[in-house]
């Protein structure tokens, strides 16, 4: 049984991270100034396609569990919250409200990951590399705005 669960979750996973086929980052991102730091391009897929198994499982076996409705409340938040940063990023160009849209995902991945720890040790632990890649994501995210205030999102 538990593995119908593991593909539901699965299934939202993906169905958030399509937002990048929806908005990719194009020539835009491209010449935008970046920092040193920056992850290469080939990184960002297999990274969140690591982290999605990691937060299906964690979903799952929280779902399994007893006195889970505040983890699976959180996990509903948090990836609803991923799903939105591609298209208002990427998709309006606002780096600004980007940034406000990737502080409200790391402080709803952190409560997740604690909420799960306390329903399924494994599944808070699970959480942990995804809380490790939104700080980076919103260093970044940060970094970008910061080196670029000229840029105006789509609109203005």
């Amino acid at each position: 049984m538990i593995w119908l669960y593991f593909f539901i979750f699965l299934a939202a996973c993906f169905a958030a991270g399509s937002t990048g086929g929806l908005f990719p980052p194009g020539d835009w991102y491209a010449r935008l100034n970046k920092p040193r730091w920056t992850p290469p391009n080939w990184l960002f897929p297999v990274a969140w396609t690591t982290l999605y198994l990691c937060m299906a499982t964690a979903g799952a076996r929280a779902a399994t569990s007893p006195d889970n409705g505040l983890a699976m409340a959180l996990w509903s938040l948090q990836i609803a919250l991923n799903g939105l940063w591609t298209p208002v990023f990427f998709g309006l160009r606002n780096m600004r409200l980007g940034l406000i849209v990737l502080s409200m995902l790391w402080l709803s991945v952190a409560a997740t990951m604690v909420a799960l720890w306390m329903v399924d040790s494994l599944s808070g632990l699970l959480f942990l590399p995804y809380l490790a890649w939104v700080s980076v994501a919103g260093a970044l995210n940060f970094s970008v705005l910061r080196l670029n205030p000229e840029e105006a999102p789509i609109g203005r």
